[in-house]
């Protein structure tokens, strides 16, 4: 497939808890890590957030496209697939369009938590992500899910509303089902328990410990560790990963953010994962390319072939 210059949407009113996070990464991109021996992909990345609050690594003078900028960054590190996720309708609808042109990328469509409450009309947006789930390089609906941390209690009963209309799409279009979930796991298990989950369940930057990660583990949900295994605070999710059976484990940068240590606080890009694989691998008691290899499996039972 060709690879068109592809210019991500613009937020016409970002929030401020979005501006002053793009303010904070304004900061150069972190070295490159030693490349990966075995190829593996990033379940969850934001190429267009990046490329908008970040850039890209090196700086973004005389680059003719940001967004494959990033993939090949990624791709020279062993990084050579990655999953585009959406956050809302115009995200969703430029990751399905970039993934159709680039077959380094498939993509994943839905409102965020935190978007739903926001709406004016939240029946249209859905409709929207409905639409665009049946696209055949859309491969699955999220991020999506509960999040009690930004979205207080006048906004709960959108944003479960939304996570529960997510969960008929993609059982409807027979995709995998993304899961933010931010202080909310029991709420998350709840709604999946009453509304009945997908067929394929992936946890986005899990950020539960070993009980939380046992009970997703017994219902066949997959655990996508970010970056955030790395920080030295983080001994509950080196615990959560100790646990987790290698053919349930995914590996996620969700770009910009959650850059790995010792880089906290500079900006992150698929081009990193290297660093996350190899704290997830010590932390599992697995060798980095063993753990790679299980990796692209599981990637390819939830999301498909990428070629």
């Amino acid at each position: 497939m060709s690879h068109m210059p592809s210019t991500p949407p613009e937020s016409p009113s970002p929030s401020q808890n979005r501006r002053d996070r793009a303010a904070r990464r304004a900061g150069e991109f972190p070295p490159a890590p030693e490349p990966l021996a075995v190829p593996v992909f990033d379940s969850h990345t934001h190429l267009d957030l990046t490329v908008r609050e970040a850039g890209v690594p090196g700086g973004a003078e005389g680059v003719a496209d940001p967004v494959q900028a990033l993939i090949t960054a990624a791709a020279k590190n062993g990084v050579d697939r990655l999953v585009q996720v959406g956050v809302d309708v115009d995200s969703s609808r430029w990751g399905a369009e970039l993934a159709e042109r680039n077959e380094a990328v498939l993509a994943a469509v839905a409102l965020h938590p935190n978007e739903a409450p926001r709406l004016a009309d939240l029946d249209e947006a859905l409709r929207v992500i409905d639409e665009l789930a049946g696209r055949p390089r859309v491969r699955g609906i999220g991020e999506t899910g509960m999040d009690t941390f930004r979205t207080g209690d006048e906004g709960r009963a959108a944003q479960e509303a939304s996570f529960r209309a997510h969960i008929q799409i993609a059982k409807r279009h027979g995709k995998a089902l993304i899961i933010h979930d931010r202080d909310a796991h029991r709420d998350v298990l709840r709604v999946l328990d009453s509304e009945g989950a997908p067929g394929t369940v992936v946890l986005h930057c899990f950020s539960g410990d070993a009980e939380f990660a046992a009970e997703c583990v017994r219902r066949g949900y997959y655990l996508s560790f970010a970056g955030t295994i790395t920080f030295a605070s983080a001994g509950n999710l080196r615990e959560a990963a100790a646990i987790t059976p290698p053919e349930l484990m995914m590996v996620e940068t969700d770009a910009p953010y959650l850059t790995p240590a010792p880089h906290r606080g500079r900006p992150n890009a698929s081009y990193l994962i290297p660093i996350t694989v190899r704290a997830l691998a010590a932390a599992r008691g697995i060798d980095p390319d063993e753990l790679c290899a299980r990796i692209s499996a599981n990637g390819e039972r939830v999301f498909g072939a990428w070629k």
